[in-house]
C-alpha cells in the first residue's frame, strides 16, 4: 500500500486525545480516507463503498472473505489519528473506548436525539434510540487475522440467532478490513466489524444496531450509524 503526504494534523479542528484532528467534516477532501504517520496526514488511493453488492451468506471457511483488505502493519505514532472517513456525515459524533490502554479509539455517528452510555470491558459504549432501538460497541482483541476474526464472528452471530439469516456486504475503508451484516428475526439487527492493526496487537471493532422486529426508524438509523468512522490508535 502506498501513501503520500498531505496537510499536517495541526490544522485540523476537532481535539481528541490530545490531537487537534479533521475528520474531512468539511475539509473538502475528494479522493479517499487518510492516515498519519509522524503527525503528518497521508491519504490511502481510495474507499470501497458500503453500497456495493451484497455477498452470498457465508458457510463454508474455504470462501474467499468479502471485505478482507490487503495491509501491512508499521509503526504508529502515539495517540494518531489513522482514519479520516470522507463525508457526507449524518448524526452526531459518539466516542467509544474500552479501558485496555493499548487498544485502539473510534468515533462513529449515532442519530440526532440518540443517548449513550460508557460500557465496562470490552463493552466501550451503549445508546438507546426511539421504538427500542439499541447500539452496543465492542473493541475486542484478536489473534485471528481479518478473514478469520469476520468468520468466527459471523458464526457466533448465527450461534446467537438461531435460523437468522445473516447477508454480507464488504465495506473496506481507509485501508482497514471491514464489513457490513444485517439480518432479521426476532429482532432486526445491522453490525459493522472491522479489523484494526495497532502497534501492539489487532482488535475487532464491532458497532450493532438492533431493533424490535418491524418497528419504524431502522433503515434511518442504520443509514447513520453504520457510516465509516475514525480510528485513534494510542
Amino acid at each position: 500500500m502506498h501513501f503520500r503526504a498531505t496537510e499536517p494534523l495541526a490544522r485540523s479542528r476537532y481535539a481528541l486525545a490530545g490531537v487537534t484532528i479533521l475528520l474531512c467534516l468539511g475539509a473538502g477532501i475528494a479522493v479517499g480516507c487518510e492516515k498519519t504517520t509522524g503527525g503528518i496526514a497521508t491519504r490511502t488511493g481510495g474507499t470501497a463503498s458500503p453500497t456495493s453488492s451484497a455477498a452470498p451468506t457465508l458457510s463454508d471457511p474455504a470462501e474467499p472473505v468479502p471485505g478482507v483488505e490487503t495491509t501491512l502493519p508499521q509503526h504508529i505514532p502515539p495517540d494518531a489519528m489513522v482514519c479520516f472517513p470522507q463525508p457526507p456525515f449524518s448524526g452526531r459524533l459518539a466516542m467509544a473506548s474500552v479501558p485496555d490502554p493499548v487498544a485502539p479509539r473510534i468515533m462513529f455517528h449515532l442519530p440526532d436525539g440518540w443517548n449513550s452510555a460508557r460500557g465496562t470491558g470490552e463493552v466501550a459504549l451503549t445508546s438507546s434510540g426511539p421504538e427500542g432501538q439499541s447500539v452496543q460497541v465492542t473493541i475486542t482483541p484478536t489473534d485471528l487475522d481479518p478473514g478469520g476474526a469476520f468468520l468466527r464472528y459471523a458464526a457466533d452471530l448465527r450461534t446467537r440467532n438461531p435460523g437468522v439469516r445473516v447477508s454480507v456486504v464488504p465495506a473496506q475503508f481507509c485501508g482497514y478490513s471491514s464489513q457490513l451484516l444485517s439480518g432479521s428475526g426476532a429482532v432486526e439487527f445491522a453490525d459493522r466489524i472491522t479489523h484494526i492493526w495497532t502497534n501492539t496487537k489487532a482488535y475487532l471493532a464491532v458497532i450493532h444496531l438492533e431493533n424490535r422486529a418491524g418497528a419504524p426508524g431502522f433503515d434511518e438509523a442504520k443509514s447513520t450509524v453504520m457510516q465509516q468512522f475514525a480510528i485513534v490508535v494510542p
